[in-house]
């Protein structure tokens, strides 16, 4: 192992740790905002794999950088649509017929 893997190594432990202790330490309610940040974070690691597939270092990094482009996208599309989902369960019931109602009066 030569010591900027060991360097690497040691940073994403240590990422892992600190992560796992901010979800935590943060309340339930807060659960819904925090992922949709999270989500928006991800979109960092989709610019990532675009510049990694890009790169044209080697057949073998253009193929591991489309396998991260398309992980990167599925997990973005698919934070987004679960916290759409659960946005939705706090909004009130019939707030948006009524929305429509006072449309269609205009």
């Amino acid at each position: 192992m030569t010591h900027e893997m060991i360097l690497g190594l040691y940073v994403f432990v240590l990422a892992a740790f600190v992560g796992y202790g901010t979800i935590r330490g943060v309340p339930p309610l807060l659960h819904t905002p925090l992922m949709a940040f999270t989500n928006a974070i991800s979109g960092i690691s989709l610019v990532g794999s675009i510049v990694a597939a890009g790169a044209e270092k080697s057949n073998f990094s253009t193929v591991l950088g489309f396998i991260a482009v398309l992980c990167a996208s599925i997990n973005v599309v698919g934070g987004f649509l679960i916290t759409d989902r659960m946005l939705k369960m706090f909004r009130k019931r019939g707030s948006g017929a009524k929305k429509g109602a006072e449309a269609k009066k205009k």
